[in-house]
């Protein structure tokens, strides 16, 4: 367990599901926003990766 697991947010996954076959930029775009107002846990490592090449900024923890 690390730092960010420690709050569920359950108001915040009932108002913003993940959209059903989401794209690797719809992921991207919920993750952010999870990372934002819930710490359950972290951006998955393979979707770190998708950011990586679209260098898009990884918030640090």
């Amino acid at each position: 367990m690390n730092a960010r697991s420690s709050s569920f947010n359950a108001t915040w996954h009932r108002k913003h599901p993940m959209p059903k076959k989401a794209t690797v930029e719809q992921r991207i775009e919920w993750h952010l926003d999870h990372y934002k107002n819930c710490s359950c846990r972290e951006i998955p490592e393979k979707l770190k990766e998708e950011m990586r090449k679209l260098k898009i900024e990884i918030p640090a923890l």
